[in-house]
């Protein structure tokens, strides 16, 4: 089974499968697919299979995306693992209903590049979680048949910056959107096995000290349930994302709190699909 990734080289896009030599570019092959946000849309990862086996390698010096840079629709899951309901202090039991946000492309970059601490705050914190790309449209889906509706598996460091999160009353939207302060990746895995799931474990590492490490059988709502409510109110299309939910030890809730610094490198690894790294710098305004 391939993995695939979105990459430049010399600024220019390509997408291919991912080999231990190097990239094997499938984009020139499907001219009719300019993305690989199109190949999920129109449900060609089986073509991308089968037209890498006689391919030779065609990039070995290449930068990464995300996997789809031209994502339209990121919905991502809050709080939903009970030690960090836990965090908030509140009372409170599982709520009845899941927390969620949007975030769009512009705020996440590709494996191996800076995440961008802005001038205006340094509360950069950090979020790992499982990303699940939807490869089959559908509306209120069950949560039975959720798995069904499943393209692809990718890895989310999902970036934010805490301070801006307490600017309104009822949103977060504002302090998960800043460019370039989350990433995806590495890669794309295409879904086949429920176990790909029912067996994910995510462990977050900054500077090599393991932050974050928990197993997607935990969260408050499965996979299967955000799938089934999500699709209630919104019809799901293929190439949507959805961002599942990151597990205790964020860097805000220590005493006091390890926000992310220049310098640091926060791994984000989940077994079955790969290990997410990237570095921190700050913006240059």
């Amino acid at each position: 089974m391939f993995r695939f990734a979105s990459y430049l080289v010399n600024d220019e896009s390509f997408y291919g499968a991912v080999t231990d030599d190097g990239m094997v570019a499938l984009s020139p092959h499907f001219p009719q697919w300019p993305s690989l946000y199109s190949v999920i849309a129109n449900n060609g990862l089986d073509d991308l299979q089968s037209a890498v086996a006689d391919k030779p390698v065609t990039h070995t010096d290449f930068v990464f995306q995300a996997p789809l840079p031209d994502a339209v629709r990121i919905l991502c899951v809050g709080v939903n693992f009970p030690d960090r309901n836990a965090e908030y202090k509140d009372g409170t039991t599982q709520p009845k209903y899941m927390s969620l946000f949007p975030r769009f492309a512009s705020g996440f970059t590709g494996h191996q590049q800076n995440l961008v601490r802005p001038p205006e705050n340094h509360t950069l914190d950090y979020e790992g979680e499982v990303a699940i790309v939807i490869g089959k449209s559908g509306r209120r889906i069950q949560a039975e048949d959720a798995y069904d509706h499943i393209a692809a598996l990718t890895i989310c460091n999902e970036g934010t910056i805490r301070d801006w999160l307490r600017h309104a009353k009822f949103n977060v939207t504002q302090g998960k959107n800043w460019d370039n302060s989350g990433s995806m990746g590495p890669w794309l895995v295409p879904f086949t096995d429920h176990a790909q799931l029912d067996k994910a474990r995510i462990v977050t590492r900054v500077n090599g000290e393991v932050r974050q490490d928990d197993t997607l059988d935990r969260m408050m709502f499965p996979i299967r349930t955000e799938i089934a409510y999500i699709s209630t109110f919104m019809t799901l299309q293929p190439g949507d994302i959805i961002v599942t939910g990151t597990p205790t030890g964020a860097g805000a809730r220590f005493d006091p709190p390890r926000y992310l610094v220049p310098g640091d490198v926060v791994e984000v690894e989940v077994n079955g699909i790969g290990t997410l790294s990237n570095g921190i710098v700050d913006e240059q305004v």
